[in-house]
């Protein structure tokens, strides 16, 4: 399944992309699309009216699509989890995943507009797959027990502040956790759709320039490995995002190439989950 936000900023309403191209409304089952509507059951119940007709169907046009996923508790970030990618930034290949934390309120919609924040001068793309959980997940014994805590995948950019967050702070959540830096979406896709989240393409362009093209079957740590490490050390809660890390390709990685500014257009996409495209702003 695929399912959706549509509206405006604070008013979406939960819908479901139905295969023949329908949205179909989920306000019916749920006022949203959150931590609550995965910890009831809500995929179960989506999936059983859809079988059934029951859901119907609600007109799109000209609508915004907000992030799949409303007021995320907390956004968990992997750091160099790409061999590709930490080879371009002069780092070593990890021993044990690099977490960091993201401000959930920079979560937005996958074609809002993102601000560049005042005083930045090294604004950066990184096209990420985001997975968002849909059990508790407290030490968890293995990696199986992790794939069933998903609810599902989505396309993310974890937009960075190169200065903010290396130069000005030993911790990288000061350059992360600018307003607008986490486009989400355009949907969520549920694992039964996705296969293997280890056979997935990720590509990011930058006015029409290819500038990350990478596969999952490259990250260092898996999905289900971070799952499993991440709940040893905090509790997953449903609708927590985790961003699993980037390809090569960054602006940080390429001597000479210009970082991001106002006017700039970034589009990314996921195999099986859809594309973003977003236009740069000054703050």
């Amino acid at each position: 399944m695929k399912l959706l936000r549509l509206g405006d900023p604070g008013r979406e309403r939960p819908a479901l992309l139905a295969d023949d191209g329908r949205f179909l409304d989920l306000s019916g089952l749920t006022a949203d699309i959150d931590g609550a509507f995965f910890a009831s059951g809500g995929l179960e119940r989506v999936r059983a009216a859809a079988a059934a007709g029951e859901l119907p169907e609600l007109d799109a046009a000209g609508l915004r699509t907000g992030a799949p996923v409303a007021r995320p508790g907390k956004v968990v970030c992997i750091g160099l989890n790409y061999r590709d990618h930490a080879a371009e930034t002069g780092a070593a290949v990890p021993e044990r995943p690099v977490v960091f934390m993201k401000d959930p309120g920079t979560v937005v919609g996958p074609y809002d507009e993102v601000l560049i924040p005042r005083g930045s001068t090294r604004t950066d793309w990184e096209v990420e797959l985001a997975v968002v959980i849909g059990a508790r997940a407290r030490y968890l014994d293995n990696v199986e027990q992790a794939r069933d805590c998903v609810a599902g995948y989505a396309v993310s950019h974890d937009v960075s502040e190169r200065e903010f967050q290396l130069d000005f702070s030993p911790q990288w959540d000061l350059g992360k956790s600018c307003e607008t830096f986490n486009p989400l979406g355009p949907w969520l896709v549920t694992p039964d759709e996705v296969g293997r989240p280890q056979s997935l393409g990720l590509r990011l362009a930058v006015n029409g320039e290819v500038r990350q093209d990478g596969h999952t079957t490259d990250m260092i740590f898996p999905v289900g490995y971070l799952l499993h490490y991440l709940s040893q050390y905090m509790v997953l809660e449903p609708g927590d995002v985790i961003n699993t890390g980037t390809p090569a390709g960054v602006a940080l990685g390429l001597p000479g190439q210009p970082y991001l500014r106002p006017g700039d257009i970034v589009d990314l996409s996921i195999d099986g989950l859809g594309s973003q495209r977003q236009t740069f702003a000054a703050a």
